[in-house]
């Protein structure tokens, strides 16, 4: 495959509720849509960075730069094999996840475009629905919070997980889980913690949680591996998994019992597979954790957890969860049953909404 044109979108979208996490809230979203054309054939990815560096380093500036700068020269014009290729000539640049990510996506639609086959068949997935759960952000107050999660649990989601930070932990998740005794729950502390402070959650050990996920260090290994040592309930890891390596080295010190992968902070839906199939082989449950996504990298996310060692719900929720209007034609629904169906059509399966990505763009550049 040849690709002969690339361009950048660069995009700020409303979302329909704030979304507040222990480091910051987050009103508008930014993130980058690429677009590669190979023989007429227009193939789409998302870039998943956002504006600040509060989840990760990498931003919408940083990857907007490195597409520009070093990624796209060595991907426009070359003769690309197969995703593997792709990531080998990418891997000069060291880091930057989310921007070689959302070129590979862009691949791997234009490859399921050309073959006439669904990410889904392209990987091997075997599910036609995923469970999904959704992620709420923490609220101005334990009452909101068991609004909003009853409001979900009206709408059919069968799994919830709550962000927490330090003074807003041990009550509210004690308080949801009272009030819904039966639901599938789980926490998420985005690194808000060190291993001292996080001793103090304990309590959360006594509330039959899938998980807790990231409590520590966003590069931390080790002090994950003494917390978990202390705690019944697994925990999870999420932002100090960045590579394949990563995931064996933390499975190989019991750093957790859960990983949660996400393709842009992994560098791509290829190398999200390899971690799939090491915990796989391990018998160690994954699942597929959301960044705000478009319709664009909610499609590919649904794929993935199709594969058959995602074993928890993922935080692909459905699309009005978090956009009045979506980039894509599709808007993906939330099934009776708590999932979403797994696109079918060829490559990711999705049709860009030209007008409502027009709303959007802030800067685009095309390069040929």
């Amino acid at each position: 495959m040849i690709i002969t044109q690339i361009s950048l979108y660069h995009l700020r979208m409303p979302l329909k509720n704030p979304f507040e996490t222990s480091f910051g809230r987050t009103i508008d979203r930014e993130c980058i849509l690429v677009e590669a054309v190979s023989e007429g054939v227009m193939g789409y990815g998302e870039c998943v960075a956002d504006r600040d560096p509060g989840y990760s380093y990498e931003t919408s500036g940083t990857s907007w730069y490195i597409l520009l700068e070093f990624l796209i020269p060595i991907i426009l014009n070359a003769d690309l094999g197969d995703a593997a290729d792709l990531q080998n000539r990418m891997s000069h640049v060291r880091g930057h996840q989310m921007a070689k990510a959302g070129l590979e996506m862009a691949f791997w639609d234009m490859l399921g475009k050309f073959e006439g086959k669904s990410l889904r068949d392209l990987i091997d997935g075997q599910k036609d629905r995923v469970p999904v759960g959704v992620s709420v952000g923490i609220q101005a107050n334990p009452q909101s919070l068991l609004e909003v999660v009853e409001d979900y649990q009206q709408q059919g989601y069968q799994r919830v997980k709550l962000k927490i930070k330090p003074g807003r932990d041990i009550y509210d998740v004690s308080l949801v889980r009272k009030a819904y005794p039966e639901l599938k729950l789980q926490v998420d502390a985005n690194s808000a913690y060190d291993l001292e402070s996080a001793l103090e959650l304990q309590p959360l050990d006594e509330l039959e949680l899938l998980m807790i996920e990231q409590p520590l260090a966003e590069d931390d290994l080790w002090d994950h591996r003494q917390l978990q040592a202390k705690f019944k309930t697994a925990i999870c890891l999420d932002e100090s998994i960045v590579t394949p390596r990563h995931a064996r080295q933390a499975l190989e010190m019991d750093a957790c019992r859960v990983i949660n992968i996400k393709p842009g902070r992994v560098g791509g839906i290829s190398r999200a597979i390899r971690i799939h199939d090491l915990c796989y082989g391990q018998n160690i449950p994954v699942w597929c954790g959301g960044m705000l996504e478009t319709g664009v990298g909610r499609a590919a996310n649904l794929a993935l957890a199709s594969l058959p060692g995602f074993a928890f719900p993922g935080d692909i929720s459905a699309t009005d969860r978090y956009y009045e209007q979506d980039i894509t034609q599709e808007r993906f629904v939330l099934n009776a049953d708590s999932t979403i169906s797994v696109p079918d059509s060829p490559g990711i399966g999705i049709s860009i909404d030209f007008q409502a990505l027009e709303r959007f763009v802030i800067n685009k550049i095309t390069l040929a």
